[in-house]
């Protein structure tokens, strides 16, 4: 997992049109880098949407949001379109991306191990310097912190 202080390592996803996104396509503005379990699920929502209420905020500091999860291009599509969401969402459905960012493999409430996405963000600068990285935070908590680390 890339850790604070270091850069954070590229990769190449395809976004919800079916199109390649690199991670270092975002070099020379900040980036807030957000996982998340499985589109239009309560929680989901909320992180996603919250990023896309403070993306003015986001934005006035030159930085920019994507969201990254196990979900298929097409079921990303339609959650973006449905939720209104102005930014990429990245399909990584054999969670190659997720596991090396150590963001996959979640237990569920300490007692059974169920292998999904562990809600996670990180925020990295122009440079893509990793600034902050938070594992297991609450939907509302990703977008408070993330927003804090890029000047919020």
């Amino acid at each position: 997992m890339p850790v604070v202080g270091e850069k954070a390592p590229d990769f190449e996803l395809l976004n919800q049109d079916g199109k390649r996104v690199r991670l270092s396509d975002y070099r020379g503005k900040k980036l807030i880098l957000f996982a998340f379990p499985q589109a239009f699920t309560l929680g989901c929502n909320n992180q996603a949407c919250g990023f896309r209420d403070n993306l003015p905020q986001i934005s006035a500091r030159n930085a920019v949001v994507l969201g990254v999860s196990p979900d298929k291009p097409e079921t990303l599509n339609r959650w973006k379109a449905e939720k209104g969401l102005q930014y990429d969402l990245l399909s990584d459905p054999d969670h190659a991306v997720l596991d090396s960012w150590n963001a996959w493999g979640k237990s569920l409430l300490g007692i059974i191990n169920i292998p999904r996405t562990n809600r996670s963000f990180w925020v990295l600068d122009e440079h893509g310097v990793v600034l902050d990285a938070q594992l297991g935070v609450s939907p509302g908590e990703s977008v408070t912190r993330a927003l804090k680390a890029v000047g919020g």
